[in-house]
């Protein structure tokens, strides 16, 4: 089975739950296949554990959710070594964090010092206890949500802390149509018990590597590099995309592609998942703030304002 059949059956099986969100799941999938983190800013009830759930059953993996408060503890989060009086001697205790698939919710009602214990393990996939460092299963992902409405008693995601999510996106309410349909299924008992895995997690882990082989042409490369020095040079923007970034967005266009079908990216992979993948990346000047002007307006002038490259299929399937 080729790895595009492999991840729609995932996207087919995740849609028995998920209604209408096709595109959301496949930018969660986008950033599970290239290693990667989804911050996910929504307001409550739109389906966010729902869907991070079902990814988690769709591939056998063991799924974790940790509900951040203000009182949480850094120990809460990573473990903590227990001294055993019987055997005189540490026993360590796994914390959620180490889990494939972590439902991270509510990230900013909790302390800086919980939110920094999260950094190690998004960027380096372990966290360290008492001087000792602890890798975690593989595959891992993370996705972090986060309340765009209710903003008291909340610690916003210092920028090194965004910086490591690859994709940063929204579920957004339902339409008409497709909440009909969830009530359907919700009276048919369909979701109840949840669903079965159609991949297992060491598939999900060739699929990553079969991501890593997917081509990309010079001038795919000079185009996301253009795109993310130009939100360095905008006067609206008084921090731009990092290097990290311009990575991440070659990681996220790999990834897409595969999931399209392709062994090879082409400009329009990148297009589609810039706003996602960069728009967390940028601060804007005071300036800019007080005018009204938005991240999104920014990067669609960008978008708009950079050339696009012509590259044969040959150069890119070569």
């Amino acid at each position: 089975m080729t790895a595009a059949k492999q991840i729609n059956q995932i996207i087919e099986n995740i849609e028995r739950t998920v209604v209408g969100k096709r595109k959301e799941i496949e930018l969660c999938l986008t950033a599970l296949l290239a290693d990667g983190h989804v911050l996910l800013e929504d307001v409550p009830g739109v389906g966010k554990t729902l869907l991070v759930k079902s990814m988690a059953q769709s591939i056998g993996a063991e799924f974790k959710r940790i509900q951040f408060t203000p009182d949480l503890l850094p120990s809460d989060v990573t473990g903590v070594s227990i001294y055993n009086q019987q055997s005189q001697s540490f026993t360590f205790r796994p914390g959620p964090i180490m889990a494939n698939i972590v439902l991270a919710d509510e990230i900013n009602r909790t302390s800086p010092k919980t939110q920094s214990a999260l950094l190690e393990s998004l960027e380096e996939a372990s966290i360290t206890i008492d001087g000792e460092t602890r890798h975690l299963s593989k595959p891992f992902f993370v996705m972090a949500t986060q309340n765009p409405v209710e903003y008291a008693g909340t610690f916003p995601l210092p920028e090194a802390q965004l910086d490591r999510f690859l994709i940063k996106l929204q579920i957004g309410y339902p339409s008409i149509n497709e909440e009909l349909e969830m009530l359907s299924r919700i009276e048919e008992g369909m979701m109840d018990d949840g669903i079965a895995p159609v991949l297992t997690t060491e598939q999900i882990l060739a699929l990553q590597e079969e991501v890593n082989r997917v081509r990309v042409d010079v001038q795919v490369k000079s185009y996301i590099v253009r795109l993310t020095h130009a939100t360095r040079a905008h006067r609206s923007v008084d921090l731009g995309v990092s290097p990290r970034g311009t990575i991440a967005l070659m990681k996220a266009a790999q990834a897409y592609a595969l999931i399209q079908g392709r062994s090879f990216v082409i400009p329009d992979d990148v297009k589609h998942l810039a706003m996602n993948v960069l728009s967390h990346r940028i601060l804007l000047t005071t300036d800019a703030k007080l005018a009204n002007i938005t991240i999104s307006h920014i990067l669609k002038d960008i978008l708009k304002r950079t050339e696009v490259p012509v590259v044969k299929s040959r150069a890119l399937s070569s």
